[in-house]
């Protein structure tokens, strides 16, 4: 979760919403690593969660990232959630909830849904203060 902090902060120095994701392999190696980049990519998907998918798909060749561990520092989108579920990552750790936007214990609950074909093992992580305390000094130096 450390890491995932770091690429957060590395998102906030780019302009970006900081928030960061590590998926880390079923041998314990780390996959990839990313920050939020939809600004700079010009692209509404990029968000960390589906980069470091994106990216660990084409180093093992494999859409499909079973025994996979996913380290976020804010609680995944309906769309963030609906990629980690087609990978199928076996565990989603979450540093911090989004009440607002956040898909997995709030909003849409989206592993919850009877129509969810892949369920992670979801566990809230450490580092939730310190993840929610960058957000909150990002949008507040924003407004």
């Amino acid at each position: 979760m450390e890491r995932a902090l770091d690429e957060a902060r590395k998102a906030a120095l780019a302009g970006e919403a900081p928030i960061g994701a590590v998926l880390v392999g079923a041998d314990g190696a780390v996959l990839a690593a990313a920050g939020n980049a939809p600004i700079g990519t010009n692209d509404p998907t990029a968000h960390a969660e589906i980069l470091v998918l994106r990216e660990a798909a084409k180093l093992t060749r494999n859409y499909r990232l079973s025994g996979a561990t996913l380290y976020v520092t804010l609680e995944p989108c309906a769309m963030c959630a609906g990629a980690i579920s087609h990978a199928r990552v076996a565990r989603l750790i979450i540093a911090a909830e989004d009440a607002k936007g956040g898909a997995v214990f709030h909003g849409p609950k989206f592993f919850e849904q009877s129509t969810c074909h892949w369920r992670p093992e979801v566990v809230k992580g450490p580092y939730g203060d310190d993840s929610a305390a960058m957000l909150r000094e990002f949008f507040r130096a924003r407004r």
